[in-house]
């Protein structure tokens, strides 16, 4: 294997860990948002993309076109579609149809931006 290969596959693998927080942020980033605003308004924004991501057709995720292309420049046979349906179903959920990982992530983004209104309104009620 070449050094440019290596190079390339540790890129892949970097964009990979990227795409795992991310995801990870989008499910927890309630948790840390609290009384942050900037990170709230960051978080809410990461779930209305993340929704989007999931039900649009386009525009594809930009972290799986970059491992895609990071993975063809290695020389690794890169895969088609979604990081969801590559990653987390060949791993973990080995069994689930593709329409049902994809409401179990839209039910995830929507369930925190409903924390969020939650807090709104709680925030509104005690005249903040």
């Amino acid at each position: 294997m070449s050094v440019s290969s290596q190079v390339y596959r540790i890129l892949a693998v970097a964009v990979l860990v990227v795409h795992l927080v991310w995801i990870v942020w989008v499910i927890f980033g309630a948790l840390v948002s609290d009384h942050r605003p900037l990170l709230r308004w960051l978080h809410i924004f990461s779930l209305v993309y993340g929704i989007a991501i999931e039900v649009l057709p386009w525009p594809p995720c930009p972290l799986t076109i970059l491992e895609q292309w990071l993975e063809g420049q290695a020389g690794i046979s890169p895969y088609h579609g979604s990081f969801l349906v590559h990653y987390l179903e060949a791993v973990i959920y080995p069994d689930i149809p593709v329409t049902l990982l994809i409401v179990c992530a839209v039910a995830v983004c929507v369930f925190n931006l409903g924390l969020y209104g939650f807090r709104f309104l709680r925030r509104d009620a005690a005249g903040w």
